[in-house]
């Protein structure tokens, strides 16, 4: 059994999580894509519930749940009950009671896992794969996982995280667990784009300030759908003005990384042909998201495991 296996009993937030079991997390994450196996003899069900469109973290999670080769309950928003009124919560309580041993969930309610976990009678763990403008763990630990592959640690890093702040759960999640792991952190983007709460983890900049400075380059997507409708938007001037641009790329240092959770408006955030530019790591942060997601859904596992044993002996 490898030190940095762990029982969690949800994964919703990176606020919710310490030091060690992040770390823990993406120590195993790494393990798993170094090629350690995990197999499950009973063969455990996980639902996917997707209420907003995704294919990364959507598809990541399935390929997890197939490498750990769990049993998959699909689970279709269009043809639930949904359509008829049902609520969140009582789907959830639903899918509890016929067995369902973790649901993944993205859903546009900012904080709808926290009913959810309160829950006396909901026995399945939650795993929170995106809400509304809120949290995004899984994504915020493939993210760690790419930077520690990269340098080994966290500690004096400078991360510059630019774009679509306020819209952006990838940046609430990343600056949260960033400055505990004692990174320093930089905000660059739009000044309507990024509220006060930033301001508490980091150091608001302009990309042209810092950009010869980072050792991570972090680009969030321009949330359209997030935006009030009839707002205009120029990409040619967005992309002048913050996106990542030849220019730009070359003030990088020369072990400098540049990261994007996707997807990407290619010519908008990042020009289209440093996507996978030698600098990019967004390809590789596609890559460790299976394997970080493995290791999520073995620390929900592992937690029912316990509480099924602690079951079985009480009785």
């Amino acid at each position: 059994m490898s030190e940095n296996q762990q029982a969690l009993q949800h994964v919703v937030s990176m606020e919710d999580l310490t030091v060690d079991q992040v770390m823990k997390l993406i120590k195993r994450g790494i393990e798993f894509k170094n090629g350690s196996s995990k197999s499950y003899t009973d063969r455990p069900i996980v639902a996917n519930l997707f209420f907003e469109s995704s294919t990364r973290t959507h598809k990541s999670f399935e390929v997890a749940e197939i490498k750990l080769g769990l049993n998959l309950l699909d689970f279709d928003v269009k043809t639930s009950s949904v359509n008829k009124g049902e609520t969140l919560y009582d789907t959830i309580l639903t899918l509890s009671a016929l067995g369902v041993d973790a649901c993944v969930i993205r859903h546009p309610e900012v904080d709808y896992y926290r009913e959810l976990i309160a829950s006396q009678t909901i026995k399945t763990s939650i795993i929170n794969g995106g809400d509304g403008s809120g949290q995004h763990p899984s994504q915020s630990l493939l993210d760690l996982m790419t930077i520690y592959e990269e340098f080994g640690n966290f500690q004096g890093l400078k991360v510059a995280i630019a774009g679509d702040l306020d819209h952006s759960r990838v940046a609430k999640s990343n600056m949260q667990i960033l400055k505990r792991l004692g990174a320093e952190l930089y905000f660059a983007g739009p000044e309507e784009w990024r509220s006060q709460e930033f301001a508490d983890y980091g150091k608001f900049v302009t990309i042209d300030e810092i950009i010869d400075q980072v050792d991570v380059m972090m680009l969030l997507r321009v949330q359209h759908e997030r935006h009030e409708s009839g707002v205009v938007f120029s990409k040619e001037s967005y992309h002048s003005q913050h996106g990542l641009n030849q220019a730009r790329y070359e003030r990088l240092k020369e072990k400098a990384i540049i990261m994007h959770p996707a997807p990407v408006n290619r010519d908008v955030e990042i020009a289209d042909h440093l996507v996978e530019a030698p600098k990019s790591r967004i390809v590789q942060q596609m890559t460790n998201g299976v394997f970080v997601r493995m290791a999520i859904l073995e620390s929900v596992l592992a937690s029912r495991n316990i509480n099924l044993h602690k079951t079985l002996k009480d009785a």
